[in-house]
């Protein structure tokens, strides 16, 4: 087995992990298992990680970190603020439809963790990244777009990553209905809390 740099090892452990917890559920889903998916030796996880609260941790992260760039990049200013915002939910939704696994997946880490004694931080602090990830987003819209909004920031940050939760899980339960009307009504809401 070649040697890794310790960052690169990481990544690689979480990402077998994500692809392990996604297929097998995150109860059923062992160190042994994630190595294994890795293939690399259990010691080698060890080494990368000191417990199973950074995995959980690693994972969670990892998985907002594969939509963010997309949804980022898809928000290039357009023409009009709504073709702006409907072109970062169109980004975000596109990586539901590829990935519903990984968007269920993080459902279940939420409830692992509120369920599991000493990880109810983890999903706390996965609620405060989506907090986090949408102000930086707004932010740089704002300040790009040169616009103003008629709530505070950290309301509408909370705002979206609660509207995005909601739709991803309804998506994840009810499957292909409607989606284009929706994500064009919650632009045209969004789009109505700025001023010029």
């Amino acid at each position: 087995m070649a040697r890794m740099p310790s960052a690169q090892r990481r990544r690689q452990l979480t990402e077998a992990a994500i692809r392990a917890m996604a297929r097998d559920g995150v109860a059923r889903t062992t160190t042994r298992s994630i190595a294994a998916e890795a293939g690399v030796s259990l010691s080698v996880f060890h080494y990368c990680f000191d417990s199973k609260q950074e995995l959980v941790e690693s994972v969670i992260t990892t998985i907002t970190d594969h939509y963010v760039g997309i949804v980022q990049e898809a928000l290039k200013p357009r023409a009009s603020l709504e073709e702006t915002v409907r072109a970062g939910f169109q980004a975000y939704w596109d990586h539901v439809r590829a990935h519903p696994d990984e968007h269920m997946l993080t459902y279940e880490l939420t409830q692992y963790a509120l369920r599991q004694p000493g990880f109810e931080h983890l999903a706390r602090r996965q609620y405060e990244l989506y907090g986090e990830l949408y102000t930086g987003i707004i932010e740089q819209l704002s300040t790009t777009m040169g616009f103003r909004l008629r709530v505070p920031v950290p309301a509408l940050a909370r705002y979206l990553a609660a509207m995005t939760d909601g739709l991803t899980l309804n998506y994840l339960v009810l499957g292909e209905d409607a989606w284009t009307d929706i994500l064009d009504t919650v632009t045209a809401h969004i789009a109505g809390l700025v001023s010029a």
